[in-house]
């Protein structure tokens, strides 16, 4: 990279071919002192030899679902004080070291850093679990349930999965071309070797920063730059640096795919749209028949336009790019495509059909007659009662909708999810299923939709039928084991049954009277003896005296007091010197003793 004064400095980084990475990570051969601006790959991958000192930026390029392009991409973020530490370790290995850190002393840094799993979007992995033919894998780090879901819903829209989430021809094709599952369906897509052309110029633009310095939402005006720059022109608002990135990115593309033919010097807008299409069919939207500004999405989303887009007046868009906002997204980019294209296309997506749906102002089910592509409604009548073999799918997509704070949840349905995700941190061997709220609302279909089988409104589901169907997600054997190392109730030395109230995070607690402990010398304990309860040890009014996980402690020390002072109170109750010999009860004295 650079020498002079005694000094070289090299880079150090993954896309470095072995002959650059080897020769930072050895001895200069002229004895020169050696510095080496470095990735994180230098962080634990590596060993630099006879590295003194480490100078810390304190960041890193990691990877981070970007929703608005539907990617992940490198961000520059802060590091966490693991990193940190590994990284301090980079020097001093043979001798003594020195590291300096560019923050704050005031900072503090997360302690560990997120797994990469639980940041990325997932597609291309659940492309290689169905390319694999199971996803029966023991992840350091599960990949978290909604987002796989919303993965394979991705790679159903793009033909690479069919109905059972098993890989298709096209999706073996896509596995093969080794890009995001997006891009792999547009590039494959392309009829021709022009389209092809194009379809790589695409697949560079969608990956790559915006080349225009002034915006807008249009992508066919960063097609046109692209092409004014290939033709010796660069348009004013360009990047000339972004367009000479962009064009060898498609370069690339087109030697992998063997695209012979130079992309074309001139097209139309739609035909960037109906590429597009192939990649972001979730995307594709209608204009809103009463608002020109509003677009319908084809996955029940709504978007809107910026106030001076030139996607203004089209009648159906792709949308490349979107900011995610609390109500409707925001079009960042998109093109035009055409609806004749889309009925050739994609003839399956568009439907004509019964539906039921759930009307959030009523708060009841609509029955329409409906023609629809995808979850766009083309066209809408009524079509009179509510059918019941519809009406289940309906209500579960409400719950989705409204939230599972909608559902008539039990003080026991609510335990049960509290107990298992304790033990599924104290016993992880037991394997038990995720019932957390991101879990249970991806998985609606599966353990929720056979309980409204029959009903048509939402406040038909009593709670004993919600319980059965949360039980649902456990075999017979897990719900034994569920029992056995987090019990609801314990007994306890009076002969009564008393509950054990459980909050994942937490110990379990036990609130009893104190009475009711004499002669118990050790804290009761959960999950197989490893977990101690916390007692709540109340006085016979049921007001808390102390809190303990220590009952031995609690007798020899703090007792006394405790009898001294409640003595007079409850003289109709036994406080006993002796409490570890003395007969637990629940009950008063006998009136007269």
């Amino acid at each position: 990279m650079g020498e002079g004064n005694g000094v070289v400095v090299l880079p150090l980084h993954g896309e470095l071919s072995i002959e650059q990475q080897s020769a930072a990570l050895q001895p200069d051969p002229h004895g020169r002192r050696r510095v080496v601006l470095a990735t994180n790959v230098a962080e634990s991958s590596v060993t630099l030899p006879g590295v003194r000192v480490v100078i810390d930026s304190g960041q890193a390029r990691e990877p981070r679902y970007d929703p608005n392009s539907g990617f992940s991409r490198l961000e520059t973020v802060n590091i966490s004080q693991a990193s940190a530490d590994q990284r301090a370790g980079r020097a001093g290995r043979v001798a003594e070291g020195w590291a300096m850190r560019l923050w704050p002393q005031s900072q503090r840094l997360e302690p560990q850093r997120r797994p990469e799993i639980a940041q990325v979007e997932l597609a291309a992995l659940a492309l290689e679990l169905a390319g694999w033919g199971s996803d029966d894998l023991r992840f350091v780090d599960p990949p978290p349930p909604g987002a796989l879901a919303a993965a394979r819903d991705l790679l159903q829209r793009l033909g690479a999965l069919d109905s059972t989430a098993t890989i298709t021809a096209l999706g073996k094709r896509m596995l093969a071309l080794g890009t995001h599952p997006r891009l792999s369906a547009m590039l494959l897509s392309a009829q021709g070797a022009a389209d092809r052309a194009l379809a790589c110029d695409l697949a560079a633009l969608v990956e790559a920063r915006d080349p225009l310095r002034s915006g807008g939402d249009a992508l066919a005006a960063r097609w046109r730059a692209l092409a004014a720059f290939r033709q010796g022109r660069l348009p004013a608002d360009a990047h000339r640096s972004g367009l000479a990135a962009i064009d060898a990115a498609s370069k690339q593309w087109r030697r992998r795919l063997r695209a012979e033919v130079p992309p074309p010097r001139e097209v139309e807008a739609h035909r960037l749209g109906d590429l597009l299409a192939h990649a972001f069919p979730d995307r594709i939207a209608r204009q809103h028949p009463s608002d020109p500004r509003r677009y319908s999405l084809a996955n029940g989303r709504m978007a809107r336009l910026f106030e001076d887009s030139a996607l203004f007046g089209e009648p159906w868009v792709v949308v490349s790019e979107l900011r995610f906002e609390a109500k409707d997204a925001l079009v960042l980019r998109g093109a035009p495509v055409d609806e004749g294209f889309l009925r050739r296309e994609f003839p399956q997506r568009f439907v004509n059909e019964d539906a039921v749906r759930w009307d959030a102002a009523r708060r009841a089910l609509s029955a329409k007659r409906e023609s629809r592509f995808d979850q766009i409604v083309l066209e809408t009548r009524p079509a009179g009662r509510v059918d019941p073999r519809h009406a289940a799918a309906a209500l579960t997509a409400a719950v989705g909708e409204l939230g599972l704070q909608s559902l008539p949840w039990s003080d026991g349905s609510g335990q049960l999810r509290e107990r298992v995700a304790s033990l599924r941190e104290w016993m992880p061997e037991l394997e038990l299923p995720d019932l957390s709220d991101d879990a249970l609302l991806a998985s609606l279909d599966q353990w929720l939709q056979p309980a409204f089988n029959g009903k048509t409104r939402l406040d038909a589901l009593g709670e004993d039928e919600l319980a059965e169907a949360l039980k649902s997600r456990l075999d017979w054997a897990q719900r034994q084991r569920v029992d056995q190392y987090a019990p609801v109730r314990i007994s306890v030395p009076s002969g009564m049954e008393r509950r054990i109230e459980y909050t994942h995070g937490q110990p379990p607690v036990l609130a009893v009277k104190l009475q009711e402990l004499f002669g118990l010398a050790d804290t009761p304990r959960v999950a197989d003896g490893r977990v101690p309860v916390t007692l709540h040890l109340l006085s016979p009014g049921g007001k808390p005296l102390q809190v303990t996980q220590d009952l031995r402690g609690f007798w020899e020390r703090t007792y006394p007091e405790v009898k001294k002072e409640m003595k007079g109170r409850y003289p109709r109750h036994p406080w006993p010197d002796d409490p570890w010999s003395a007969q637990a009860t629940h009950r008063a004295k006998p009136r007269g003793t």
